[in-house]
């Protein structure tokens, strides 16, 4: 049996460290050498089974410390990880399985039967594009797609390594790390987290549920050194807790000394949030990168060193991304379309042969994302390319207004829609959440936005909650909130005028 890469690096880590603890969390305690060796009986019952190599094993997670004994233990048998949430809905976990055909699904926590066949056994499915992307397959991660249907991207050994080589070259984790894994890992961005930290040696402490206080105070009771992050988790955390709590977790985080490195990615952070959350983890560096599930993250990174002088941008490519910006106006220095060539791309969408062809233009991936090319190699994104607003005939890219309304008093956090409209074609709607322990005044927005936007890319009607839609990845979700609009009879914030 050919042995995949990250089977053997995760074997030889595990070897390498093996009395030390390597994962924690949920009342479970296990040294690397437990984990190795939990992980062989699962690669041993997998064969047993008739796990046929390269076939994707559906592994549910929930960020529980044995989900990685069934990473490693389906790599080991020389399956293809496609991790599944634990709380995914039924109707949703079957679209999965029909785009991933897994043979067989592995959930340590099902005590009556952890393991089961999804399939009749021995059956194979002879699609030759199908063969041919889990040819070396690691993981099959899902994502959303246009249609609401999940899209099952695959990733490589080779890719998914690779990028956890250039990862560790920015970060250096180191064998007495230990990580707080609050990120979900069921996606890319938890999963590297993860794995960057068992390779080196570290301890990864899981996390099932974030909840703000309990995070703040693992922090630094766990002595936490190496952390991963999406922006609502922050903005979560600065709205529920006081000034007071806020500052008594800060004091608690500079005693123990122990927080080295943030890494923050997933949307974008915005300046406020951005300073708030420097000033909170200080003296710890905080990276804020780009990249997305089928390039296997992490393609570009806003450096500690940049944050004063590139606000706003997503900052320069790693070594060995290469991109390009395409407009269809061939406009080089406006906004076109964000595209990347890598040795970290997907093999392609299981299931999705059309899709796959239509993802990639010449070798280069389509990010689906709206950049700008600044002249000193930084790049903005400005938006995706089917969120763009079309109001009376103007585009307008929800990100830009959303930026400008994180600039006016007393807005934490914005999200910015387009609704239908029968005169103007597109009306711009926006949902504010106010600071903590703050109110949101209309007039004192709408005199500051008349200074930093164009007129015509104001919003229409502002509403204000106490947080923005996500979707499953933790991420703010666009057509959450269009829903919403379109289904509840809400009232927009008084006074505004567009």
């Amino acid at each position: 049996m050919k042995q995949n890469i990250l089977a053997t690096r995760l074997e030889q880590a595990a070897s390498t460290y093996s009395d030390r603890v390597a994962l924690t969390g949920e009342g479970v305690k296990l040294t690397y050498s437990e984990w190795l060796d939990r992980s062989r009986q699962i690669a041993k019952h997998l064969t047993e089974f008739g796990l046929i190599e390269h076939e994707p094993v559906m592994v549910k997670c929930s960020n529980h410390p044995l989900d990685f004994v069934a990473f490693l233990g389906v790599w080991l048998a020389g399956g293809v990880v496609a991790p599944v949430h634990r709380t995914t809905p039924d109707a949703v976990v079957s679209a999965m399985q029909a785009k991933a055909d897994c043979q067989l699904c592995v959930d340590l926590l099902d005590e009556v039967e952890p393991l089961k066949a999804l399939r009749v056994q021995g059956e194979l499915a002879s699609d030759a594009s199908r063969r041919q992307n889990l040819e070396d397959g690691a993981l099959i991660i899902f994502t959303s797609g246009s249609t609401g249907l999940p899209k099952a991207a695959v990733l490589s050994h080779a890719a998914f390594s690779g990028k956890l080589d250039q990862n560790q070259r920015l970060l250096s984790i180191q064998s007495d790390d230990v990580t707080m894994l609050v990120l979900n890992n069921t996606f890319s961005f938890g999963i590297w987290v993860s794995l960057l930290t068992l390779l080196a040696g570290g301890r990864l402490l899981t996390q099932a549920k974030f909840s703000p206080a309990d995070f703040v105070e693992s922090l630094a009771r766990e002595g936490v050194s190496f952390l991963g992050v999406v922006p609502t988790m922050v903005r979560a955390t600065f709205s529920a807790l006081s000034e007071g709590e806020l500052a008594n977790a800060k004091a608690n985080l500079q005693a123990v000394a122990r927080l080295r490195s943030v890494v923050i990615g997933g949307e974008p952070l915005g300046k406020d949030l951005s300073q708030s959350l420097r000033a909170f983890i200080h003296p710890a560096a905080l990276f804020d990168i780009y990249g997305l599930t089928e390039t296997s993250t992490c393609d570009f990174v806003l450096q500690p060193r940049d944050f004063d002088t590139h606000e706003g941008t997503i900052g320069q490519p790693f070594p060995g991304i290469e991109y390009r910006v395409v407009s269809a106006a061939d406009d080089e220095e406006g906004p076109g379309e964000l595209q990347l060539r890598s040795p970290y791309l997907m093999s392609g969408y299981l299931g999705d042969e059309e899709l796959s062809k239509a993802a990639f233009e010449d070798g280069w991936f389509r990010t689906g994302d709206l950049a700008v090319r600044h002249s000193d190699g930084y790049v903005s994104i400005v938006g995706r390319l089917k969120d763009v607003i079309v109001r009376g005939g103007n585009k307008v890219t929800p990100v830009e207004v959303e930026r400008a309304l994180t600039r006016c008093p007393g807005v934490a956090a914005a999200l910015v829609t387009g609704t239908s409209d029968p005169v103007m074609g597109q009306r711009i709607q926006a949902l504010l959440v106010p600071k903590a322990g703050g109110e949101i005044d209309a007039l004192l927005v709408r005199a500051e936005l008349t200074k930093i936007l164009e007129k015509f890319k104001h919003p229409d009607a502002c509403f204000v909650g106490t947080e923005l839609p996500t979707g499953r990845t933790g991420k703010v979700d666009r057509g959450q909130l269009a829903k919403w609009l379109a289904t509840q009879s809400v009232a927009p914030l008084p006074f505004w005028k567009a």
